[in-house]
């Protein structure tokens, strides 16, 4: 599947709302207004101030997929959703690559699971050797990364260059007319959000660290190089919906972080905590809800930025009367309320 703007339309005058200002309901909005449609995003929150604001930006179809067990079977999904990437939008991409550092043994089954997948890798040597303290590692170049807050500014400025209005309204005061939800969560909206899990998450943002070079992942942590300081991150709290941060969660993450790469000991930080929301097999909903008018893109979890052109694709591809391609199936809006799942 590739991204091409030109394809199909929407009636020059068609009036689309779009709830969110993430990366989801930006791609969207974006999309969208390639195809003609008069588009108006609604976000009372400043640009950044939500789950894809506190995030590293991984597109990481190998080791999501290797590591994350309701990724396990989503390897080609994701890499598909990676490749848009390019020709979606003008953001910086960063294409140096993952390593996952553990023991020997726990690094030689996350390889065969690599391997399992189909997913590109070779031992890890020389991403390591400016690290220390690291013996035993797998590095894999399918998984690339951007700068989240970066990448926002952009998408909102292409936005704006092809006639998209924002607004503070929020959800509620939602009339009639076509809407697209791209919110983290809307309680009670549509009927199919029952099916969502929120889940909070805590990162930490370095005053130091690694600035390039790959991203380096171990057990239930990663650390992603970032010119500000790198970017620990992150706890998945199942049921939390508040954005307290809890100085547990961001210590055991410190901790967690130190264990693989001891130089980060004694290195500040700020801890940031956000709620995203996550599906029983850990796709979004995307598609037509049963409430009249409206399409969901909603429930990332973890791979909002990875899964976003193909969220806006498939969208904006239902919003046209079109068909929406050989992987819409799976992210279908409706398929935990018909028992598909």
């Amino acid at each position: 599947m590739t991204f091409d703007p030109r394809a199909g339309g929407l009636p020059a005058m068609e009036q689309v709302i779009v709830a969110g200002s993430g990366v989801t309901g930006l791609s969207v909005a974006l999309a969208l207004a390639r195809r003609g449609a008069r588009v108006t995003v609604w976000d009372p929150a400043p640009l950044g101030d939500n789950a894809s604001g506190v995030a590293a930006g991984m597109l990481a179809p190998a080791f999501e997929a290797a590591l994350d067990p309701l990724s396990a079977n989503h390897f080609e999904l994701l890499k598909t959703a990676r490749d848009l990437w390019p020709e979606f939008a003008p953001v910086e991409i960063n294409r140096e690559g993952a390593v996952f550092a553990s023991d020997a043994h726990t690094v030689e089954a996350v390889a065969a699971r690599l391997d399992q997948i189909g997913a590109a890798h070779r031992p890890a040597s020389e991403e390591l050797t400016p690290l220390g303290g690291i013996s035993s590692a797998v590095f894999t170049d399918e998984d690339w990364r951007l700068e989240p807050v970066d990448a926002l500014k952009v998408l909102r400025a292409e936005a704006e260059a092809a006639g998209v209005t924002f607004s503070d309204a929020t959800v509620e005061g939602h009339s009639g007319g076509s809407l697209v939800l791209a919110t983290g969560a809307a309680p009670g909206f549509a009927p199919e959000l029952g099916h969502l899990t929120p889940i909070k998450g805590h990162i930490l943002r370095l005053t130091g660290g690694p600035t390039e070079g790959p991203v380096i992942r171990g057990d239930s942590v990663y650390i992603c190089p970032s010119q500000g300081g790198a970017i620990v991150g992150a706890t998945m709290e199942a049921g939390a919906a508040d954005r307290v941060v809890d100085e547990g969660r961001t210590k055991a993450l410190r901790d967690a972080a130190e264990a693989v790469v001891p130089a980060l000991a004694g290195v500040t930080g700020r801890a940031q905590a956000a709620v995203r929301a996550g599906t029983p097999d850990g796709l979004p909903l995307v598609g037509w809800s049963e409430l009249p008018g409206v399409i969901l893109a909603v429930g990332a979890r973890r791979n909002g930025w990875l899964l976003a052109p193909l969220v806006a694709q498939i969208a904006a591809a239902y919003l046209a009367g079109e068909d929406p391609g050989p992987l819409a199936a799976q992210l279908d809006a409706r398929r935990f309320s018909r028992g598909d799942r």
